[in-house]
């Protein structure tokens, strides 16, 4: 595992990830997808440029870090994509938030080809892409998850190796969920004390000091200070995690009350305007359904 291909590099988390490959010592060939200025500082460190998705198949692994399902269906079962090009023992690896039942279909028409598809989708933010300390979790046979190992460990903290194909896919939305379900509570909880007349910030004093707090909670209570960057993740991505997560539960028939609930606040703020923002501009969407003023004045 010498030559890492890297479809997605532009991407926030994908930019830090390829440039701790080339800081470790993997040769590292991209594709573009729209811009190559992102590209610019990885080319400079070594990187080499190709034109489409299949001219990857000539490295050891090729990564792919694209913003959901549509987009990993389309790397490799595209014109130009994996599929149209496959060499037998290329792997696959897929770091992208995927639809469990996607991901065991492509490995399938990977299997067929001769090729391996893992599922090793990430945890923490683009600073921690950039640092070098992302956590992954992988679903892979235990002679494929040796093998890419040390590539894992180029740019990530902490790796678990979660299963077969499929597993780490389904552990991503289940965490995502349990996240989501929070930042969703915290937002809501805003609101209701903002309207119960207390005084909110002594909501957080409480919270802090017991067994509710949280990182993700006290991300949420920065917004009372009027501070909507504490997660760097996009509500329409948190969205787009969620409707996986609730079609998961549709396809394992398991009812979903929480994650329905979430989901749709999700869905709410996005059709409110805040698609582009980050997750703590719930308390915003919060703010504009009950017709309040949140924490300071923005």
């Amino acid at each position: 595992m010498n030559h890492i291909g890297f479809i997605g590099a532009s991407g926030l988390m994908g930019h830090g990830m390829a440039k701790n490959l080339l800081a470790k010592g993997f040769a590292v060939s991209l594709t573009v997808h729209h811009r190559r200025g992102p590209l610019q500082d990885l080319l400079d460190a070594g990187a080499k440029l190709v034109e489409h998705h299949a001219d990857l198949t000539a490295c050891d692994a090729v990564i792919i870090c694209v913003t959901g399902t549509p987009q990993v269906e389309s790397a490799l079962e595209g014109k130009h994509g994996l599929l149209s090009q496959a060499r037998k023992g290329l792997i696959v690896v897929d770091a992208s938030t995927s639809e469990p039942e996607s991901t065991r279909r492509l490995a399938g028409r990977c299997k067929e080809l001769g090729m391996t598809l893992v599922d090793a989708p990430l945890a923490r933010s683009p600073v921690e892409a950039e640092a070098g300390m992302l956590n992954t979790m992988v679903g892979a046979a235990p002679d494929v998850f040796t093998q890419l190992e040390p590539v894992f460990k180029a740019y990530c903290e902490n790796v678990f190796h979660v299963g077969e194909i499929g597993a780490a896919h389904v552990i991503k939305l289940l965490n995502n969920f349990l996240g989501q379900a929070i930042t969703t509570a915290a937002a809501e909880a805003f609101a209701v004390g903002t309207k119960a007349g207390i005084d909110v910030s002594q909501l957080v004093r409480v919270v802090s000091a017991g067994a509710v707090n949280s990182g993700l909670f006290q991300a949420m209570a920065k917004t009372l200070e009027g501070d909507y960057t504490g997660l760097k993740f996009e509500l329409n991505n948190a969205s787009k995690d969620l409707r996986y997560y609730v079609h998961l539960t549709e396809n394992v028939k398991a009812p979903s009350l929480m994650g329905t609930s979430v989901h749709q606040s999700l869905v709410t703020a996005c059709a409110l305007g805040y698609g582009q923002e980050l997750v703590p501009s719930l308390v915003k969407a919060q703010a504009q359904i009950n017709q309040i003023k949140i924490g300071k004045d923005r």
